[in-house]
Protein backbone atom coordinates (compact mmCIF):
# COMPACT_ATOMS: atom_id res chain seq x y z
CA UNK A 1 0.00 0.00 0.00
CA UNK A 2 1.08 3.41 -1.01
CA UNK A 3 0.92 5.44 2.54
CA UNK A 4 1.41 8.83 -0.07
CA UNK A 5 -1.49 8.04 -2.01
CA UNK A 6 -4.04 11.07 -0.94
CA UNK A 7 -7.96 9.69 -0.51
CA UNK A 8 -9.28 12.87 0.59
CA UNK A 9 -8.19 15.49 -1.99
CA UNK A 10 -9.85 18.32 0.07
CA UNK A 11 -8.27 18.15 3.18
CA UNK A 12 -5.01 16.43 1.72
CA UNK A 13 -4.91 13.31 3.79
CA UNK A 14 -2.82 10.73 2.73
CA UNK A 15 -3.17 7.01 3.88
CA UNK A 16 -0.38 7.34 6.01
CA UNK A 17 -1.89 10.08 7.79
CA UNK A 18 -5.22 7.69 8.26
CA UNK A 19 -2.96 4.91 9.06
CA UNK A 20 -0.83 7.44 11.64
CA UNK A 21 -4.27 8.51 13.27
CA UNK A 22 -5.28 4.70 13.63
CA UNK A 23 -2.03 4.06 15.28
CA UNK A 24 -2.53 6.59 17.79
CA UNK A 25 -5.83 5.48 19.17
CA UNK A 26 -8.40 6.71 16.74
CA UNK A 27 -10.83 3.15 15.84
CA UNK A 28 -14.08 4.65 13.96
CA UNK A 29 -13.91 7.09 11.37
CA UNK A 30 -15.81 9.57 13.10
CA UNK A 31 -12.16 9.53 15.50
CA UNK A 32 -10.51 9.75 12.27
CA UNK A 33 -12.57 12.65 10.53
CA UNK A 34 -11.63 14.86 13.92
CA UNK A 35 -8.05 13.99 13.52
CA UNK A 36 -7.13 14.62 10.61
CA UNK A 37 -9.76 15.65 8.39
CA UNK A 38 -10.54 13.62 6.02
CA UNK A 39 -14.18 13.06 4.58
CA UNK A 40 -15.87 16.27 6.52
CA UNK A 41 -15.41 18.65 3.86
CA UNK A 42 -17.40 16.89 0.33
CA UNK A 43 -17.67 13.69 1.34
CA UNK A 44 -16.84 11.94 -2.02
CA UNK A 45 -13.85 9.74 -0.06
CA UNK A 46 -16.00 8.51 2.72
CA UNK A 47 -15.99 5.02 1.53
CA UNK A 48 -12.12 4.45 1.27
CA UNK A 49 -11.68 6.28 4.36
CA UNK A 50 -13.91 3.99 6.37
CA UNK A 51 -12.26 1.00 4.34
CA UNK A 52 -8.89 2.55 5.66
CA UNK A 53 -9.65 2.96 8.94
CA UNK A 54 -11.32 -1.01 8.96
CA UNK A 55 -8.14 -2.18 7.48
CA UNK A 56 -5.59 -0.40 10.29
CA UNK A 57 -7.85 -1.09 13.38
CA UNK A 58 -7.72 -4.66 12.08
CA UNK A 59 -4.12 -4.27 11.78
CA UNK A 60 -3.52 -2.46 14.68
CA UNK A 61 -5.25 -5.91 17.02
CA UNK A 62 -3.56 -8.21 14.79
CA UNK A 63 -6.13 -9.50 13.02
Amino acid sequence: MNLDEVICFCQSVTSGMIKDAVDNGAATLEEVQERTGAGTVCGSCIANVQRLVEQFVAERAGS
